[in-house]
């Protein structure tokens, strides 16, 4: 389990084909300070397990699956990443509670410079619009963000300057794709009340229930 509070920002060092699976090694001298083998560590949103460590850097196996879901695939030596360990129990949850287990990707549509921050619109998949809510929470390439407007077909974030200047969303450009995760409390609340799954229950059977136990 992650926060979406990003650790450090790191950078491809290289990606080894393997059929239909890719090997990667990755910079992250902060994340890896303490790492190990079977540990897990978010890239770009992501959640791999770390394979080996060594001066700083770490290799992960991406298998197809994940390639297909994410912009992992699209990364090359020299790319730069987000990079985050998993949360410690007992320690303070600064962003929301974010599993690295990408629901999709979108596109950067437009970046808009203000004074002291920016404003950035991402286009939605329809099949994740029903989970982003206006001042509901997002990750977008790992960054735990708040949503700033919602429509059905695209989201608007807001940056701060640290933002900016610690993460790969201060490089990115319109036009790039970037990994998203909606909140999965919003999931798990679709699944009990049967919607678009044909299972669980739906809202008329919670009233029935609410009625026999009054």
């Amino acid at each position: 389990m992650f926060t979406g509070i990003v650790e450090e920002l790191g950078a491809v060092v290289a990606v080894e084909k393997l059929g239909d699976a890719s090997r990667f090694r990755l910079r992250g001298p902060v994340v890896t300070e303490d790492a190990k083998h079977g540990d897990s560590i978010a890239v770009n949103g992501v959640c791999l397990t770390v394979v080996d460590t060594a001066d700083g850097e770490f290799t992960a196996d991406v298998m197809a699956e994940t390639l297909n879901r994410s912009s992992l695939g699209a990364l090359a030596a020299g790319s730069r990443v987000n990079l985050e360990r998993p949360m410690a129990l007992g320690g303070r949850l600064g962003g929301h509670l974010v599993q690295g287990h990408v629901d999709g990707t979108g596109t950067i549509l437009e970046r808009t410079p203000a004074e002291h921050w920016e404003i950035v619109k991402i286009a939605l998949p329809a099949t994740l619009s029903r989970y982003v809510v206006e001042k509901g929470s997002i990750t977008v390439d790992g960054v735990s963000l708040t949503v700033v407007d919602a429509a059905d077909d695209y989201f608007t974030i807001s940056l701060i300057p640290t933002t900016l200047a610690l993460t790969t969303l201060g490089i990115k450009k319109a036009g790039d794709p970037v990994n998203l995760e909606v909140d999965v409390l919003a999931k798990y609340v679709e699944r009990l009340l049967g919607r678009g799954t044909g299972t669980g229950a739906d809202l008329r059977d919670l009233e029935e229930i609410k009625e026999m136990d009054r």
